[in-house]
C-alpha cells in the first residue's frame, strides 16, 4: 500500500509540474470550501468529523497551490451565516481552528507562506483571537504564498463596512469611484481573484467576494472539499487555462496584474 501511495503521489507531482509549465496559472485562486457535512454524512460520521477532515485538507491544497506557482490563495473557512448553526457544531469548529493555528503555523512559516485574515475576529475567545493575530504577525514577512482565511466573513457585510468607512473618512459623494471603494474593502491589499473554485456541486457564490469577483473565472466541481486534492486543483487550473478571459468584451485586461505563468 505504501508503494501505491508513493506512486500516486509521484503521478500527482508530475501532473502539477506539467500544469505549471504548460498552463497559464492564475495569480489569485479563491476557494469556497463546501461539503464537509455531506462528506461526513456519507460515511455515517458526525458533522465535526467532516470539518476536521476538511481542515486537514488545507495543508495539502496550500502546498499544491504554492508548487503550482499560485501567489495568492484565499480560503472561505467560516461565513457570518454559520453562526446560525447548532452551538455544539460552532464550538467544535472553533476548537478545530485553535488546533490548526497551533499545529500549522510552524509549517506555514517553513513553507514561506504569509497568513492573512479577512472578515471579523469578533465572537472568538480572547485566547483564540490572540493566537490568530500572533500567527499573522509571525508570518508577515513571508512572500512565497499569501494565504488569506476568510473567517466570519460576508461579502455584503464587507461592502457595508466599506461604505461606512468611506463616509467616516469624509470622502465626498462625487469623489467615490471604484478605486475608492476597493481601498476600503477587507481585500484592499490583495488583487481580485482570477479563479474562484467551489466544491460540492453547488452553483452559487453565496455572498463570497461579491465586489472582487466581477471578472473572475468560476470552476464548480461535485467533489466534496475533504476529497478535493492536488489533482483536482490541477484540473481547475488547467480549465482556467482553456478560458478566453474577457473584461467587458475586451480579450484580456491590460490593467490587470499579470498571471504567474504564460
Amino acid at each position: 500500500m505504501h508503494a501505491a501511495t508513493s506512486e500516486q503521489g509521484e503521478k500527482v507531482q508530475t501532473e502539477m509540474n506539467l500544469v505549471a509549465a504548460e498552463s497559464p496559472v492564475p495569480r489569485h485562486v479563491a476557494i469556497i470550501m463546501d461539503g464537509n457535512g455531506r462528506w461526513a454524512a456519507q460515511r455515517g460520521l458526525p458533522r465535526l468529523a467532516g470539518h476536521q477532515h476538511g481542515t486537514d485538507n488545507i495543508r495539502r491544497i496550500t502546498t499544491a497551490a504554492a508548487e503550482l506557482g499560485v501567489k495568492y490563495l484565499t480560503l472561505w473557512a467560516f461565513s457570518t451565516d454559520n453562526w446560525r448553526r447548532p452551538k455544539h457544531e460552532i464550538d467544535g469548529i472553533l476548537r478545530i481552528l485553535a488546533e490548526v493555528i497551533e499545529r500549522e503555523t510552524d509549517e506555514l512559516n517553513r513553507q514561506g507562506a504569509q497568513l492573512r485574515h479577512i472578515g471579523s475576529l469578533d465572537g472568538l475567545e480572547p485566547e483564540l483571537r490572540a493566537a490568530v493575530l500572533a500567527a499573522i504577525d509571525r508570518t508577515r514577512h513571508n512572500d512565497r504564498l499569501i494565504l488569506t482565511l476568510a473567517f466570519n466573513y460576508s461579502g455584503r457585510q464587507e461592502l457595508i463596512a466599506a461604505v461606512r468607512s468611506i463616509i467616516a473618512s469624509g470622502t465626498s459623494a462625487a469623489a467615490v469611484d471604484e478605486e475608492v471603494i476597493a481601498t476600503h474593502l477587507f481585500t484592499r491589499n490583495l488583487p481580485d481573484p482570477d479563479l474562484i473554485v467551489r466544491t460540492s456541486g453547488e452553483y452559487r457564490i453565496s455572498n463570497f467576494l461579491l465586489w472582487q469577483s466581477a471578472y473572475s473565472e468560476f470552476y464548480f466541481t461535485p467533489t466534496l472539499w475533504p476529497d478535493f486534492g492536488p489533482d483536482e486543483l490541477c484540473e481547475a487550473v488547467r480549465e482556467f487555462g482553456r478560458r478566453d478571459r474577457r473584461f467587458g468584451g475586451v480579450h484580456g485586461d491590460p490593467s490587470a496584474a499579470p498571471l504567474v505563468n504564460r
